[in-house]
């Protein structure tokens, strides 16, 4: 398809994006191009948030480095310049109040006459949602001709297991339902207690409240015993020491493992590990293989 179509998208934050053809030139938001990328759309470069330094987070990247995708550096601090020469037809963020992108100052893209288009990852929206909205968003991108065909990816269904059958569905969606599936019956039959923190240092970690968390909540739907640090201040996480996470008593601890946090300082004895990225790209492909990495752990 040639892309001389009008395009016309309207984003989380509910703003009406439009413009006189398709975009082909996409610049994203780490987490976003890398899901993006799993649907069929590779963008022309990506960029980071306050938490990133100069170079790619593997936690973050998924495909986009071995893919050849440029990355250009903290969001709030790029060159406008150089993104001015890409001349992206649109940019794709994430946003976690439905109000503002998360990784960059819309002026910038005011300034550079660009829209922007900010997708939810906060908890207002379910996993299966956030999922259905980057198909819908890459499906409206594919029309130019990017890659793959156009058209929303199906949902990844209901937490009872309903969803598209494994014959119509995409092949990433395929593997989602499949892991699903698993990560489920394993669940099922271990009942193991799993508490997600991010490390902050030798004194301090941040626990994670379960239903803050798209994809843990998704966990917690699929028959996960995932625990909650209790009382206290914090919406999504409860900032405490390590003491705290001992006294949770874990059988399996999901820790941070982007760039910025630091490792369990403190476990419990025979508590198990699993990585757990929390800024894992909305992609079924990407939380396919997320689910089956942690059903393979709980059921060792």
């Amino acid at each position: 398809m040639s892309g001389a179509q009008p395009w016309g998208f309207t984003d989380d934050r509910g703003t009406e994006l439009g413009a006189a053809r398709v975009p082909e030139r996409v610049v994203a938001y780490v987490r976003a191009g890398a899901a993006l990328l799993d649907l069929g759309v590779t963008p022309v470069a990506v960029y980071g948030s306050g938490h990133d330094g100069p170079g790619y987070d593997p936690a973050k990247a998924g495909g986009l480095d071995a893919a050849g995708v440029p990355y250009l550096g903290p969001g709030r601090a790029l060159d406008e310049g150089l993104l001015r020469e890409l001349r992206p037809d649109v940019i794709v963020d994430v946003t976690y109040d439905g109000k503002s992108p998360y990784a960059l100052d819309e002026a910038v893209a005011d300034r550079l006459g660009v829209p922007l288009a900010a997708l939810s990852v906060g908890n207002e929206l379910t996993l299966p949602e956030i999922l259905d909205r980057f198909g819908e968003l890459s499906g409206s991108l594919r029309a130019a001709g990017v890659a793959g065909v156009a058209g929303p990816v199906p949902s990844a269904g209901a937490a009872d297991g309903t969803g598209p059958t494994a014959p119509t569905a995409p092949a990433g969606l395929r593997d989602l339902v499949e892991a699903e599936a698993v990560l489920r019956g394993v669940a099922g039959r271990t009942g193991l207690a799993v508490l997600a923190l991010s490390g902050a240092g030798p004194d301090q970690v941040h626990l994670a409240r379960p239903q803050a968390w798209p994809e843990l909540a998704r966990l917690a739907a699929l028959g996960v015993r995932l625990l909650d640090p209790g009382p206290g201040p914090g919406a999504n996480w409860l900032t405490a020491d390590w003491g705290r996470v001992a006294e949770l008593r874990p059988d399996l601890i999901l820790f941070d493992d982007r760039f910025h946090a630091v490792p369990p300082y403190e476990t419990p004895p025979g508590t198990r590990l699993a990585a757990w990225n929390p800024e894992t790209p909305p992609s079924p492909a990407a939380y396919a293989r997320f689910f089956r990495d942690l059903a393979e752990v709980l059921a060792a």
